[in-house]
């Protein structure tokens, strides 16, 4: 099963700086169980508006079935996994 974590950001937002470090820790750790994939929501407005992001940071978990979890603000490291194997990654 494929599990992606979408990581809407923008350049300008602090908190989104605060949320990076988390998101690579958890990348680095966790390997190739799941997909991050960034959005800049200046450049990919589009992608923004099918997952009615916001706010940002927001992080969007989903995997075959559709969206797992759906975090606003920045996301403390244990949730964001939790929400990872609940998607099964």
């Amino acid at each position: 099963m494929t599990v992606t974590l979408k990581d809407f950001y923008a350049d300008w937002c602090g908190p989104c700086k605060t949320q990076d470090p988390i998101l690579e820790e958890i990348e680095e750790e966790w390997e190739d169980r799941f997909d991050l994939e960034k959005v800049n929501v200046d450049e990919q407005q589009d992608i923004a508006n099918e997952y009615q992001v916001r706010s940002l940071p927001t992080l969007i978990v989903e995997n075959e079935d559709g969206i797992v979890e759906r975090f606003v603000g920045v996301t403390q490291r244990e949730d964001i996994e939790d929400a990872l194997e609940s998607a099964g990654a």
